[in-house]
């Protein structure tokens, strides 16, 4: 098992910093914490492994298909450890490790194709692509692993070289990660670096990055954005997410409840993707709560390393501290807990699934990203109303619409203003197809081809016809 060097720069020991279980709430490990001045060096490493990596497409399938299998191979350690710092069950980070793996293998396959220009001319014109240069990401806690390789598989298959800074709360895992591609990848194609901030704001706005992909808050994207404009770097940003389901009037509450309740509490909530809000017609609408707090009262919520858990903590303590205040504001101002509503006694930053109704309608659960195991459940009086709510706050990264007459359900679809909406499900993606936001939610397209595109440049050749 490959161990993580102390830090990205060989020979220069950087101070560390805690990592905190979130099952118990304690510090289990730590964390180099690299400083804003060594990214100069790591950065100019990476910029010095572009000329061999991107002039090579074969190697650079070899090598992304070698990495693949080192990750396989490590992928009972890369569980546990993802579980114990960002407390999701282990059946979740089985699955999250495996689609890294699924990552790395469809983008190693996926090249960029040359297009020849037919315009009457007698010149040859033809288009090809060019890879940018050293790229960098930024990843969040919810989903370190997966979204790490979401943003470094398509950036190395096109021939760029990257710098990768997980979140402060989960850099373990992704460390061990960048160790298992070192095996396979040849030195300095990717970094991971690790540190509190302001690291990732120095490496946004490094001038040798040429491409910076975050996905975090509204707030730290605009950070994020306004840094790498210094560079004119291009950006990628997937934001916040406050994704509406809308239930129609013949909707089978009982067929479609469990797929509901999941595409909310999922990973304890904190998934961009969640659905965030249900709008129910009002005839359903007790219907609808008493399902979802039925299943929310039954749910095992435990350690994520237990067998038995199917819910793990929130994250990280702050996180949990804004549940909490979300939920207790919504409370004071009239709604009710069908389940839930509060913070589970003992260790480690557990919050009691929560099923809310009664909830005004301009209340920061509705209208914000509780990013937690709480969910409103709102009614309404025509699907107009419905439809204008769901798509009346500033998010738009995705929606579903539920319901038993499906060309029905998908012409309300179609009125969603979102990036991806789905039909009697929610959050499930291919990685053939393209992943973005509008409004709030994000600028530029990941996934599928459109994530490869994403980081190349055109190039464009002109030359006569020869005879």
């Amino acid at each position: 098992m490959p161990t993580p060097e102390a830090d990205g720069v060989p020979g220069r020991r950087s101070s560390r910093f805690p990592v905190v279980d979130p099952a118990t709430g304690e510090t289990f490990d730590e964390a180099p914490d690299q400083q804003p001045a060594e990214l100069d060096e790591v950065v100019a490493r990476a910029r010095r492994a572009w000329g061999g990596w991107r002039a090579d497409q074969a190697a650079r399938t070899s090598a992304l298909l070698a990495a693949a299998d080192a990750v396989d191979a490590a992928g009972d350690d890369l569980a546990r450890l993802l579980t114990r710092e960002q407390g999701k069950p282990l059946a979740e980070s089985y699955a999250e490790v495996a689609r890294t793996t699924a990552r790395l293998r469809y983008f190693a396959e996926l090249a960029p194709r040359t297009r020849r220009i037919d315009d009457g001319r007698p010149v040859r014109s033809e288009i090809r692509w060019r890879s940018l240069g050293p790229v960098a990401a930024i990843v969040p806690w919810n989903f370190p692993l997966q979204l790490a390789a979401a943003k470094f598989a398509p950036a190395l298959a096109a021939g760029n070289t990257m710098v990768l800074k997980p979140s402060p709360f989960t850099p373990l895992a992704t460390r061990l990660l960048g160790s298992l591609l070192a095996t396979a990848l040849p030195e300095d194609v990717l970094t991971v670096v690790t540190g509190r901030e302001p690291l990732g704001a120095r490496l946004a706005a490094h001038p040798g990055i040429r491409h910076v992909t975050f996905t975090g808050s509204v707030p730290t994207g605009r950070a994020v954005a306004g840094a790498a404009a210094a560079s004119l770097a291009r950006v990628t940003l997937e934001l916040g997410g406050n994704d509406a389901a809308v239930l129609l009037d013949d909707v089978d509450v009982d067929g479609i409840a469990d797929r509901l309740f999941w595409a909310a509490f999922r990973n304890c909530g904190q998934v961009c993707m969640a659905v965030k809000r249900v709008y129910v017609p009002a005839r359903l609408h007790g219907e609808v709560v008493e399902a979802l707090a039925r299943r929310a009262k039954a749910v095992t919520v435990g350690p994520g390393l237990d067998p038995g858990t199917r819910l793990g903590p929130v994250n990280n303590a702050p996180q949990l501290a804004r549940v909490e205040q979300i939920t207790e504001q919504a409370l004071a101002h009239g709604a009710r807990a069908a389940s839930g509503g509060h913070r589970l006694d003992g260790p480690g930053y557990f919050f009691a699934p929560t099923i809310l109704t009664d909830v005004p309608p301009g209340s920061p659960v509705v209208t914000g990203e509780q990013f937690g195991p709480v969910l409103p459940v709102v009614p309404y009086g025509t699907l107009d109303e419905a439809v204008d709510a769901a798509n009346g706050t500033g998010f738009g990264l995705g929606g579903s619409v539920w319901g038993t007459d499906l060309d029905r359900a998908e012409a309300v679809a179609d009125r969603l203003e979102c990036g991806t909406a789905w039909i009697n499900h929610h959050a499930e993606l291919s990685l053939h197809q393209p992943f973005a936001g509008v409004k709030d939610s994000g600028v530029g397209v990941a996934g599928g081809p459109w994530g490869l595109y994403g980081n190349l440049r055109p190039f464009v050749v002109h030359r006569p016809e020869e005879g």
